[in-house]
């Protein structure tokens, strides 16, 4: 015998029912955050990537209620706490704090453990900065082409300091070389603060260095400000001349920093997680802390974030290619 439901009932029903099957997943990202957040950050303390997850943590943690807990995953340019991040659970528990350096590692190394575009989720942009070129305060040179015509007269004497083969700084150094027709020496380190530390020694000649590393030695003349790495001046150091105005035009480079989360996070997460952090970035006292740092706020939805990291493994694909940085 077949029963009838009145058409509302039915109606009804199945609504009920299909709430019940999809309530698991739908109630999971409806009490996202539901634990502590992890940022994954594969650099040392005290490195830009693991001053602005500090910063920005703080903000999500009062914002979501939940502790963030920024863990630093130092090594390889950034590529273990990629590869750690790349394999962890894909439910928005789990960000990695990265920046430029994600595609730069793409660039220089024949195979990562991950896909760079593939194997993750883009959360947010948060900002972008130039570097900063400096050195120990006896060296030398005080300016760009002071710096130009004492490598021509040494080549491969100077050296500079990176946080690691294929980095931002070492990119910075291999294109001013370029640029600039002279020969330094690479120096890398695991870390921009020991890299940095050893040029306030004196141990290495200079260091192109990012703002939130570089910006506090300089005011406290520690090392010395030679050029900005952006087409034009920083209102920070509105002293200190462009490398392109300065001697090598042409030159410029600028890093920038961004969340991304393991592939396959749900959309409402990645939504979530979006507006807060992009919140988070415009609001003016945090605005206000990025510029301090040398960053200025950069928010992007998902969808553009992605095309920005992909144009950029492209683009230092090309400038690694002929420069000839490869990395083991």
């Amino acid at each position: 015998m077949r029963i009838t439901l009145p058409v509302r009932f039915a109606a009804v029903l199945a609504l009920a029912l299909s709430g019940t099957l999809l309530s698991p997943l739908a109630m999971a990202q409806q009490n996202y955050p539901s634990r502590p957040i992890r940022i994954i950050v594969g650099f040392l303390p005290g490195s830009s990537n693991d001053t602005l997850a500090r910063f920005v943590g703080l903000k999500l943690g009062e914002r979501f209620g939940q502790q963030i807990v920024v863990d630093n995953r130092p090594g390889a340019n950034g590529i273990i706490g990629g590869d750690l991040t790349a394999k962890a659970n894909a439910d928005g528990h789990t960000l990695l704090l990265m920046s430029v350096s994600h595609a730069m590692s793409a660039a220089v190394y024949n195979k990562l453990p991950y896909d760079p575009v593939k194997s993750f989720t883009p959360i947010a942009m948060l900002g972008a900065g130039p570097l900063v070129l400096v050195a120990h305060p006896s060296f030398a040179a005080n300016g760009v082409k002071e710096l130009i015509d004492l490598a021509k007269s040494k080549p491969n004497a100077l050296t500079y300091s990176s946080a690691g083969t294929g980095g931002i700084n070492h990119f910075g150094g291999a294109l001013f070389a370029r640029t600039a027709g002279v020969q330094l020496t690479h120096v890398p380190y695991k870390g921009g603060a020991p890299a940095l530390t050893d040029v306030m020694a004196g141990q290495i000649s200079m260091m192109w260095g990012t703002m939130p590393l570089s910006l506090a030695q300089v005011r406290a003349g520690k090392v010395k400000a030679l050029g900005i790495t952006s087409t034009k001046r920083s209102s920070l150091l509105p002293n200190v001349p462009t490398i392109a105005e300065s001697g090598a035009p042409g030159y410029e480079i600028a890093t920038w920093w961004g969340m991304l989360a393991p592939a396959g996070v749900p959309a409402p997460i990645v939504g979530k997680l979006n507006t807060e952090i992009s919140g988070i970035i415009t609001q003016p006292d945090s605005a206000q802390r990025l510029a301090a740092e040398g960053a200025e706020p950069w928010p992007l939805s998902s969808a553009a974030y992605t095309k920005v990291i992909q144009s950029e493994i492209e683009k230092w694909t090309r400038v690694a290619r002929e420069a000839g940085i490869r990395a083991e």
